[in-house]
């Protein structure tokens, strides 16, 4: 069971005071992020992919470049690369370039996204949507099998026998498909042979529960090891001393976000009662103590199949010391309680 942390690099206003932190200086904190997870001994990290003023992190490789030569062990993820407004080849070689600088630590995390900004700002029509994701990714799929390419399709000009460099450590580098819960995409990446992460953020986790065995049966169909194929799961979430605590603070930036973007999206109002059910055990918060949050992924795990789990932390701006404090718990004390019991009960299966 793998543990890590995901982040968009938010840059929301400070709740109590509105002050708004720079995107140079929230950057530099993310590094920090990432390094402090490696010290604990967390698994992954993933930065997402965003175009927008208030999230600074427009090119996920960069940062976690800059994070690489600081961390030994932690994989770098991106969470997600919206891979229909990108360019699958440069795509490629910005995280070949990145395991060649880790040793063998970075993983592609491709999606279709749910922001749109980068459409317009790249000049993709919204039309194509998702005839632009299926292209590409078959393209990113190809330079990840092999270093001369041959290959056609619509939005992108052909490539004929074109060698592709640098070639990353690992073989193949890692791709993963992200899903935000749609049966069409999770049904691909099992025929594809590729491993899933779902966005559960809402709603019931063990909902999920089918849409994994959907993933598991079409990557069967296909032909795939199932048992080799690693599922995760990117849930919001923040740990504190006490339950109380984590809610206290993690629900002010939460609330605020969470508005903005329903405001955008037509969302209802998002209050503290909505916020408590979430956190409940079987709610999609993994919001409190250390036991309290380990006992939820452990749950996740046996009822839902998910091999490494990433806490979202923070969702709106937080202080970084109290982000700080969140990975250090989930590194030094969240994942050995997990680690543990999900060793335990996986001998007895």
């Amino acid at each position: 069971m793998e543990i890590g942390i995901s982040t968009f690099v938010e840059t929301t206003p400070d709740i109590k005071t509105g002050e708004v932190i720079s995107h140079a200086q929230r950057l530099r904190e993310v590094v920090e992020e990432i390094v402090l997870a490696d010290q604990v001994g967390l698994d992954v990290f993933g930065v997402g992919e965003h175009h927008r003023h208030d999230f600074a992190a427009s090119s996920p490789v960069v940062v976690l470049a800059a994070a690489a030569s600081q961390t030994k062990r932690i994989r770098l993820t991106s969470a997600v690369t919206v891979l229909s407004s990108a360019d699958p080849v440069r795509v490629f070689q910005d995280f070949a370039t990145l395991d060649g600088i880790s040793n063998g630590r970075a993983e592609i995390m491709a999606g279709r996204g749910s922001f749109i900004e980068s459409f317009p700002l790249f000049g993709y029509d919204l039309e194509d949507y998702n005839e632009l994701f299926e292209e590409k990714l078959d393209l990113l799929l190809k330079l990840q099998k092999s270093e001369f390419v041959t290959w056609s399709g619509k939005h992108r000009p052909a490539i004929h026998n074109v060698g592709i460099y640098p070639r990353p450590v690992q073989e193949p580098l890692p791709i993963w498909i992200g899903s935000g819960g749609n049966s069409e995409s999770v049904v691909r990446a099992g025929l594809l042979g590729l491993p899933l992460v779902l966005a559960i953020i809402g709603g019931r986790p063990l909902q999920f529960a089918p849409l994994v065995e959907l993933y598991k049966k079409a990557a069967a169909k296909a032909g795939h090891n199932v048992s080799k194929l690693p599922i995760a799961s990117h849930s919001h979430g923040f740990i504190a001393a006490d339950n109380e605590t984590a809610a206290d603070k993690f629900f002010p930036p939460t609330q605020q976000v969470m508005n903005v973007l329903g405001r955008e999206r037509g969302w209802g109002h998002y209050d503290r009662a909505a916020f408590d059910a979430a956190r409940s055990f079987k709610g999609a918060l993994y919001v409190g103590d250390s036991e309290t949050v380990a006992q939820k992924i452990i749950h996740l795990r046996k009822n839902v199949g998910i091999t490494r789990f990433m806490l979202h932390v923070p969702v709106g701006t937080m202080p970084h010391a109290d982000v700080m404090n969140a990975i250090e718990l989930l590194g030094k004390e969240v994942a050995p309680i997990v680690r543990e019991e999900v060793a335990k009960w996986e001998a007895t299966q």
